[in-house]
């Protein structure tokens, strides 16, 4: 389901993860909904209350209009971060960021993500593990998709290697070495700056730079995708 286009940020119909959720809730009986959308300081927003689907999609308006920011054009560099500590307490949880980034960048273009990852890759759970098999982004996929292969934490492995199949990602942080970013499949990044002016020579004067401060807290969408529809 990972793999279906529609299975992405800000899409519910058709997408077919948010679709078996629903069927799961409705075989169950569900008949009464509470959700809630906070802020960047955790603060709640808005409350959104009653029918499953009614409640939800109130909810689901209020934060395309709250926390969703529709582009005309995808961008040659996007450069994001994972929102900050804790949210980029590892290599595990930035990939969130990264995936944000990726909706709007190029295909063939380039994202930077700046997350400290004090924790590491990490050592617990098995994405570290994932991205030892493999040595390229799509031989990693080759090893997900094998039939009969399934691994804790593979979700995430899997993302990333979308990800990597679409744009390059440099990772710029304080807690990793060269040689453990490169084993986990991404490219290095000392100066977010430098880093910048190189691709500025690679894709000319003119490319287009999007700049996500807030990581996934704010979801950039291309107009033409029509999420939450």
């Amino acid at each position: 389901m990972i793999a279906h286009p529609k299975a992405t940020w800000g899409v519910t119909v058709s997408n077919p993860i948010w679709e078996e959720a629903k069927e799961v809730a409705e075989r169950a009986g569900g008949d009464f909904l509470l959700n809630v959308s906070v802020n960047k300081r955790g603060e709640i927003t808005g409350v959104f209350a009653g029918d499953l689907g009614q409640a939800h999609a109130r909810g689901t308006a209020f934060v395309k209009a709250s926390a969703m920011v529709p582009v005309a054009h995808p961008f040659d560099i996007v450069i994001t971060t994972n929102s900050g500590y804790p949210l980029d307490l590892n290599l595990y949880q930035t990939v969130k960021g990264m995936s944000a980034a990726a909706q709007v960048v190029k295909p063939g273009g380039t994202i930077i993500v700046a997350a400290e990852c004090r924790d590491g890759i990490p050592d617990h759970g098995r994405y570290k593990e994932l991205l030892d098999m493999a040595r390229s982004p799509q031989k990693l996929l080759e090893i997900i998709n094998t039939p009969g292969f399934s691994m804790q934490d593979q979700w995430e492995a899997q993302i990333q290697a979308l990800i990597q199949l679409k744009a390059d990602v440099y990772l710029k942080t304080s807690y990793l070495s060269d040689e453990e970013i490169r084993q986990a499949l991404l490219l290095p990044c000392h100066s977010i700056e430098e880093e910048v002016e190189r691709l500025l020579k690679r894709y000319g004067p003119q490319a287009s730079i999007c700049v996500l401060p807030e990581g996934p807290q704010t979801i950039p969408y291309l107009e033409a995708a029509r999420p939450l529809s």
